[in-house]
Protein backbone atom coordinates (compact mmCIF):
# COMPACT_ATOMS: atom_id res chain seq x y z
CA UNK A 1 0.00 0.00 0.00
CA UNK A 2 1.08 3.70 -0.57
CA UNK A 3 1.90 5.98 2.49
CA UNK A 4 2.41 3.15 5.40
CA UNK A 5 3.82 5.45 7.58
CA UNK A 6 1.36 8.01 7.49
CA UNK A 7 -1.63 5.06 7.89
CA UNK A 8 0.54 3.70 10.83
CA UNK A 9 1.31 7.06 12.67
CA UNK A 10 -2.87 7.74 11.93
CA UNK A 11 -3.83 4.64 13.48
CA UNK A 12 -1.12 5.12 16.64
CA UNK A 13 -2.61 8.81 17.49
CA UNK A 14 -6.01 7.26 17.99
CA UNK A 15 -4.08 5.23 21.29
CA UNK A 16 -3.26 8.93 22.75
CA UNK A 17 -5.81 10.16 25.75
CA UNK A 18 -5.93 14.09 25.55
CA UNK A 19 -3.42 14.99 28.43
CA UNK A 20 -1.21 12.32 27.92
CA UNK A 21 2.86 12.16 28.47
CA UNK A 22 4.16 10.79 25.40
CA UNK A 23 7.44 10.37 24.01
CA UNK A 24 8.25 9.56 20.71
CA UNK A 25 10.85 7.64 19.30
CA UNK A 26 12.48 8.89 16.48
CA UNK A 27 12.06 8.38 12.46
CA UNK A 28 8.25 6.96 12.19
CA UNK A 29 6.43 7.70 15.52
CA UNK A 30 7.77 11.48 15.35
CA UNK A 31 4.66 12.13 12.74
CA UNK A 32 1.71 10.58 15.36
CA UNK A 33 1.20 14.52 16.62
CA UNK A 34 0.34 15.25 13.41
CA UNK A 35 -2.93 12.97 13.32
CA UNK A 36 -4.23 13.49 16.58
CA UNK A 37 -7.93 13.67 17.23
CA UNK A 38 -9.70 17.21 17.73
CA UNK A 39 -9.09 18.47 20.86
CA UNK A 40 -6.71 15.90 21.65
CA UNK A 41 -3.42 17.56 22.88
CA UNK A 42 -0.76 15.35 24.45
CA UNK A 43 2.42 16.97 26.32
CA UNK A 44 5.59 15.90 24.57
CA UNK A 45 8.66 14.52 26.68
CA UNK A 46 11.78 14.15 24.83
CA UNK A 47 15.05 12.14 26.96
CA UNK A 48 17.35 14.59 26.18
CA UNK A 49 15.87 17.21 28.76
CA UNK A 50 12.36 18.73 27.56
CA UNK A 51 8.69 18.55 28.47
CA UNK A 52 6.14 20.07 25.95
CA UNK A 53 7.96 19.81 23.31
CA UNK A 54 6.44 21.75 19.99
CA UNK A 55 6.59 21.47 16.01
CA UNK A 56 9.37 21.66 14.04
CA UNK A 57 9.77 25.43 13.49
CA UNK A 58 9.47 26.74 9.66
CA UNK A 59 12.53 26.80 7.87
CA UNK A 60 14.87 29.88 8.83
CA UNK A 61 13.34 30.10 12.34
CA UNK A 62 15.16 27.15 14.00
CA UNK A 63 16.76 27.27 17.64
CA UNK A 64 20.30 24.87 17.71
CA UNK A 65 19.17 24.44 21.73
CA UNK A 66 16.20 23.18 20.93
CA UNK A 67 16.15 19.48 18.96
CA UNK A 68 13.97 16.40 19.90
CA UNK A 69 16.23 13.34 20.75
CA UNK A 70 16.87 12.50 17.02
CA UNK A 71 18.40 16.07 16.86
CA UNK A 72 15.73 17.66 14.78
CA UNK A 73 14.74 21.18 15.49
CA UNK A 74 11.77 21.38 17.25
CA UNK A 75 10.14 24.61 19.20
CA UNK A 76 8.90 24.51 23.33
CA UNK A 77 5.30 25.24 23.89
CA UNK A 78 3.87 27.53 25.89
CA UNK A 79 4.39 26.12 29.69
CA UNK A 80 7.22 23.61 28.67
CA UNK A 81 10.45 23.13 30.43
CA UNK A 82 13.76 22.84 29.76
CA UNK A 83 15.96 20.20 32.35
CA UNK A 84 19.25 18.27 32.42
CA UNK A 85 19.07 14.62 32.13
CA UNK A 86 18.93 13.08 35.66
CA UNK A 87 15.28 15.17 35.92
CA UNK A 88 14.29 14.01 32.26
CA UNK A 89 15.07 9.78 33.14
CA UNK A 90 13.44 10.91 36.72
CA UNK A 91 10.54 11.52 34.88
CA UNK A 92 10.83 7.91 32.64
CA UNK A 93 12.13 5.49 35.25
CA UNK A 94 9.68 7.22 38.06
CA UNK A 95 6.54 6.13 35.57
CA UNK A 96 5.47 9.56 34.85
CA UNK A 97 5.35 8.96 30.71
CA UNK A 98 2.00 7.32 29.75
CA UNK A 99 3.10 5.93 26.41
CA UNK A 100 6.12 5.67 24.66
CA UNK A 101 5.82 5.17 20.68
CA UNK A 102 8.88 3.35 19.35
CA UNK A 103 10.41 1.68 16.10
CA UNK A 104 11.62 -1.85 16.32
CA UNK A 105 13.93 -4.36 14.61
CA UNK A 106 12.23 -6.83 15.46
CA UNK A 107 9.30 -7.93 18.11
CA UNK A 108 8.32 -11.18 19.46
CA UNK A 109 5.19 -12.88 20.89
CA UNK A 110 5.96 -12.72 24.29
CA UNK A 111 6.69 -8.60 23.97
CA UNK A 112 9.95 -9.04 23.67
CA UNK A 113 11.66 -5.44 21.80
CA UNK A 114 14.90 -5.23 19.52
CA UNK A 115 15.16 -1.90 18.48
CA UNK A 116 18.89 -0.67 19.09
CA UNK A 117 21.36 -2.75 16.92
CA UNK A 118 22.33 -5.08 14.56
CA UNK A 119 25.90 -6.96 15.08
CA UNK A 120 28.53 -5.29 13.14
CA UNK A 121 26.98 -1.88 12.57
CA UNK A 122 27.69 1.03 13.90
CA UNK A 123 25.54 2.92 15.64
CA UNK A 124 25.41 6.12 17.81
CA UNK A 125 24.22 4.41 20.72
CA UNK A 126 20.86 3.00 22.46
CA UNK A 127 19.43 6.31 23.65
CA UNK A 128 16.87 6.31 26.28
CA UNK A 129 14.73 3.25 24.80
CA UNK A 130 15.53 1.04 27.51
CA UNK A 131 14.94 3.18 30.35
CA UNK A 132 11.24 4.58 28.32
CA UNK A 133 9.99 0.77 27.59
CA UNK A 134 10.56 -0.12 31.66
CA UNK A 135 9.24 3.07 32.78
CA UNK A 136 6.46 4.34 30.61
CA UNK A 137 3.02 2.59 31.69
CA UNK A 138 1.77 1.90 27.66
CA UNK A 139 4.58 0.75 25.14
CA UNK A 140 3.42 0.84 21.37
CA UNK A 141 5.57 -0.53 18.59
CA UNK A 142 5.19 1.33 15.12
CA UNK A 143 6.76 -0.04 12.44
CA UNK A 144 6.52 -1.69 9.36
CA UNK A 145 5.10 -5.23 9.04
CA UNK A 146 8.49 -6.70 7.17
CA UNK A 147 11.46 -5.07 5.98
CA UNK A 148 11.97 -5.94 2.19
CA UNK A 149 9.81 -9.21 2.83
CA UNK A 150 11.59 -9.82 5.49
CA UNK A 151 9.51 -11.10 8.64
CA UNK A 152 10.10 -8.56 11.78
CA UNK A 153 7.39 -9.86 14.04
CA UNK A 154 9.02 -13.17 15.28
CA UNK A 155 8.51 -16.28 17.33
CA UNK A 156 11.57 -15.19 19.22
CA UNK A 157 13.56 -12.46 18.72
CA UNK A 158 17.23 -13.19 17.21
CA UNK A 159 18.79 -9.69 17.64
CA UNK A 160 20.41 -8.68 20.66
CA UNK A 161 17.43 -7.71 22.99
CA UNK A 162 16.23 -3.66 23.94
CA UNK A 163 13.94 -5.41 26.78
CA UNK A 164 11.98 -8.36 27.57
CA UNK A 165 8.28 -8.56 27.77
CA UNK A 166 7.64 -4.98 27.90
CA UNK A 167 5.46 -4.49 24.37
CA UNK A 168 1.65 -4.22 24.65
CA UNK A 169 0.82 -3.58 21.38
CA UNK A 170 2.18 -3.22 17.40
CA UNK A 171 0.59 -1.57 15.03
CA UNK A 172 1.59 -2.07 11.23
CA UNK A 173 0.29 -1.33 7.85
CA UNK A 174 -1.25 -4.63 7.92
CA UNK A 175 -2.83 -4.67 11.60
CA UNK A 176 -3.08 -3.85 15.24
CA UNK A 177 -1.56 -6.65 17.59
CA UNK A 178 -1.80 -6.93 21.30
CA UNK A 179 0.18 -8.98 23.39
CA UNK A 180 -1.51 -10.99 25.58
CA UNK A 181 -0.55 -14.39 27.96
CA UNK A 182 -1.23 -16.71 25.20
CA UNK A 183 0.54 -14.48 22.17
CA UNK A 184 -0.04 -12.38 19.60
CA UNK A 185 -3.67 -11.40 19.44
CA UNK A 186 -4.43 -9.34 16.29
CA UNK A 187 -7.58 -7.54 17.35
CA UNK A 188 -7.67 -5.12 13.63
CA UNK A 189 -6.49 -6.00 9.84
CA UNK A 190 -5.92 -3.86 7.12
CA UNK A 191 -8.62 -5.10 4.99
CA UNK A 192 -6.36 -4.15 1.79
CA UNK A 193 -4.49 -7.68 3.18
CA UNK A 194 -5.76 -10.86 3.50
CA UNK A 195 -5.25 -12.55 7.10
CA UNK A 196 -3.87 -15.31 5.18
CA UNK A 197 -0.94 -12.64 3.56
CA UNK A 198 -1.00 -11.06 6.92
CA UNK A 199 -0.38 -14.41 9.20
CA UNK A 200 2.42 -15.29 6.55
CA UNK A 201 4.54 -12.01 6.95
CA UNK A 202 4.77 -12.95 10.43
CA UNK A 203 7.15 -15.36 11.87
CA UNK A 204 4.58 -16.18 14.74
CA UNK A 205 1.05 -17.67 14.93
CA UNK A 206 -1.39 -15.13 15.08
CA UNK A 207 -4.49 -14.97 17.20
CA UNK A 208 -7.93 -14.19 15.30
CA UNK A 209 -10.57 -13.96 17.31
CA UNK A 210 -14.45 -13.73 16.19
CA UNK A 211 -14.42 -10.42 16.97
CA UNK A 212 -11.29 -8.95 15.01
CA UNK A 213 -12.52 -5.78 13.42
CA UNK A 214 -11.19 -3.76 10.19
CA UNK A 215 -8.37 -0.91 10.57
CA UNK A 216 -9.94 2.66 10.04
Amino acid sequence: MENKKEFIAARVARELKDGDIVNLGIGLPTMVSNYLEPGVNIILQSENGYVGLGERPEEGREDKDIVNAGGTPASINAGGAFFDSSMSFAIIRGGHVDATVLGALQVDEKGNLANWIIPGKKVPGMGGAMDLVVGAKKVIVAMEHTNRGKQKIMKSCTLPLTAKGVVDMIITEMGVMEVTPEGLLLSEYNPEYSLEEIQNATECKLIVGDDVRAMS
